[in-house]
């Protein structure tokens, strides 16, 4: 007897990072190359204790902690295992089988994975050629049967983002047709224009956070879901019990409780990205800010072909692209000065 498996699931296509990175350059997941300072990682790790490890996570605390830095109340947030948990969660508790999913395409690859998994209708709205995003299409593609619309400000991977009068056009037709709107700024710190305020104020928005991109603590897994009670309320009742765990929510706190290490970061990323893009420029490269820690970049050669020279040669890994209007640029993590002298002397060799 054949044992029974969710069609959503089996018929879910997945392609999962590549392994073995740890002896390699990382530029190509939107880490921070350094991570964070060394002395601080140490102070945080004198706290873990034998008894440390012994308790289940309480979030509270931090999440406290969190929203007095965001200026809001404890009720407004949410901890998850990353905001991939964070989309998981969402799409479970506001989609409907059958039923629509508005994102841009192409985007961060887990909403479309979720929709899949969850039985969920994805639309995708896709750049125009120039890659720019046409509003008006985002409009057009909310119906009747749409349950969520995803913004990503910026957006990964291209790095464009919205207006607030076009922002607020989606909110109010997600309204009448009873949709959320989720806005995923993940990037937030790299663009400082965030829309936290609408998912403090309406009652159909929420703002992801995460602490794996500035905060460099992907390993650890961290993301914030940031909305109105009611939300957040509805968000709980479907969340494991035990989600975040001890060591994450430890180090957050401690960044939370140091905002010079994060001021100091965000400068440092900031150096290192004008640093890249002058330097590209000045060799006569076509590059792209992209508004988060990221930039594209498009190669004299084949980008596929560089980005493989780049990790054969060199140990320095990039991100190509399979998709018809980024398949001519590689994309590439922003971290200090020094670091990213150690990718642009790769690639120009590379690439010459």
């Amino acid at each position: 007897m054949k044992y029974y498996v969710n069609e959503h699931i089996k018929n879910t296509q997945r392609v999962f990072p590549g392994q073995g990175r740890y002896d390699y350059y990382r530029y190509d997941m939107n880490e921070n190359p350094e991570g964070l300072p060394k002395e601080f990682v140490d102070s945080v790790l004198k706290e873990i204790t034998p008894e440390f490890l012994s308790v289940y996570p309480e979030p509270d605390r931090f999440l406290q902690k969190y929203a007095d830095y965001i200026g809001a109340e404890y009720e407004n947030v949410l901890t998850t295992n990353g905001s991939d948990m964070a989309i998981r969660y969402l799409l479970e508790t506001f989609g409907e089988v059958g039923k629509e999913v508005v994102t841009v395409s192409p985007s961060f690859e887990m909403y479309w994975v979720n929709c899949s998994i969850l039985g969920l209708k994805h639309v995708p709205v896709s750049y125009e050629e120039d890659l720019t995003i046409c509003i008006d299409k985002i409009l057009a593609a909310i119906t009747s049967d749409t349950r969520i619309i995803v913004l990503l400000n910026p957006n990964n991977p291209v790095g464009n983002v919205y207006s607030e009068e076009e922002l607020e056009q989606v909110i109010e037709r997600a309204k009448e047709v009873g949709a959320i709107v989720i806005i995923d700024e993940a990037y937030h710190y790299f663009y400082p224009n965030t829309f936290l305020r609408y998912a403090l104020n309406e009652e159909n928005v929420v703002v992801l956070r995460t602490f794996s991109k500035l905060m460099s603590l992907a390993a650890c897994r961290l993301g914030v879901i940031i909305s109105n009670p009611e939300i957040i309320n509805y968000v709980k009742k479907g969340r494991l019990t035990f989600d975040a765990n001890s060591i994450a929510l430890l180090f957050a706190e401690r960044l939370i409780d140091n905002p010079d290490i994060i001021e100091q970061m965000i400068d440092i990323e900031n150096r290192g990205k004008k640093y890249t893009l002058d330097s590209l420029r000045e060799h006569g490269y076509e590059c792209r800010d992209c508004r988060g820690n990221f930039i594209f970049v498009k190669p004299n050669h084949d980008a596929k072909e560089v980005s493989d020279r780049l990790a054969d040669k060199k140990k320095v890994l990039v991100h190509p692209y399979g998709n018809p209007l980024l398949k001519k640029y590689i994309r590439v993590s922003i971290g200090s000065c020094e670091a990213m002298k150690i990718f642009l002397d790769a690639f120009y060799e590379i690439d010459a």
